[in-house]
C-alpha cells in the first residue's frame, strides 16, 4: 500500500493545526488507498537549511552535516505521497516548513511524487496563499502538487464541539483532495517503475559537457 505522509507544517506552541489535524487524520485513516504516517515538524529540530557538496559524502548514500538531516530526507524519500497542512505567514509558508523542504536535497525524496495541501488561517482567505507559494516550490523539488486543495478560513471558529468541520464544503473538499491524491499516486508509482529521467540539471550538465 502507498505510503502517505501528513507533514504538520507550524511548530508555534499555539498552533491552530491542532485543530486541523484530528479531523484530517480521521479523514485520511478512512481513505483506503493510503497507508498514512502524521509527521511533526515539532518532532524535527532541523537546522536552518547550509548543506553544500562539502557536506554530502557519498551521493549515493549522503551523509549530510547533521544525523538528523539525514534522517529527514530517509523519512520524506520513503513515502509516495505527501499532505502538507500549512498556516499562512505573511502571505507564504512558516519559515521552519520552508526550510524542511529545503533540507530535502540530494536525496530528490520528493521527485515524481504526489503532493496535497490543506491550509489554514484566522481570516477569510484561509491560507490559499501559502498553498501558491508551496505549488512553486514542489515543482522546483521536482514533485506533482495537485490542484485539488483544503481551505478552511476563520479557523478558530471552523470546527464544532465534536471537532467537525462546520462547514460541508471542507469535508467533501478533502474527500475530493484525497481521491485525487490517490489516482496520481497510483500514476506516478507507475511511472516510476516503468523507469525515471535523472534529474534535468544533471543531464543538462552533461549535455554541456559533451558539447565541449
Amino acid at each position: 500500500m502507498p505510503k502517505l505522509l501528513v507533514i504538520i507544517g507550524s511548530t508555534r506552541p499555539t498552533r491552530s493545526a491542532d485543530l486541523v489535524i484530528p479531523w484530517l487524520t480521521e479523514k485520511v485513516s478512512q481513505h483506503a488507498a493510503f497507508d498514512a504516517e502524521l509527521v511533526d515538524l515539532r518532532d524535527w529540530p532541523l537546522p536552518i537549511f547550509a548543506e553544500h557538496f562539502g557536506t554530502i559524502g557519498d551521493f549515493t548514500d549522503p551523509s549530510y552535516s547533521d544525523p538528523v538531516v539525514k534522517a529527514w530526507n530517509n523519512k520524506i524519500k520513503s513515502a509516495d505521497a505527501y499532505v502538507i497542512v500549512t498556516p499562512e505567514y505573511n502571505h507564504s509558508v512558516p519559515g521552519g516548513l520552508k526550510n524542511a523542504i529545503d533540507s530535502v536535497w540530494v536525496s530528490f525524496g520528493f521527485r515524481n511524487k504526489p503532493v496535497a495541501f490543506v491550509s489554514y488561517a484566522g481570516g477569510q482567505t484561509g491560507g490559499v496563499r501559502a498553498i501558491e507559494h508551496l505549488a512553486h516550490v514542489f515543482i522546483e523539488a521536482e514533485a506533482a502538487p495537485i490542484r485539488n486543495s483544503v481551505v478552511i478560513p476563520y479557523v478558530r471558529e471552523a470546527f464544532d464541539s465534536s471537532g467537525q468541520p462546520k462547514n460541508p464544503i471542507a469535508s467533501a473538499a478533502a474527500d475530493i483532495m484525497l481521491d485525487d491524491l490517490a489516482w496520481w499516486t497510483a500514476a506516478l508509482a507507475t511511472a516510476r517503475a516503468a523507469g525515471e529521467l535523472p534529474p534535468g540539471t544533471f543531464r543538462l550538465r552533461a549535455a554541456l559537457e559533451a558539447s565541449n
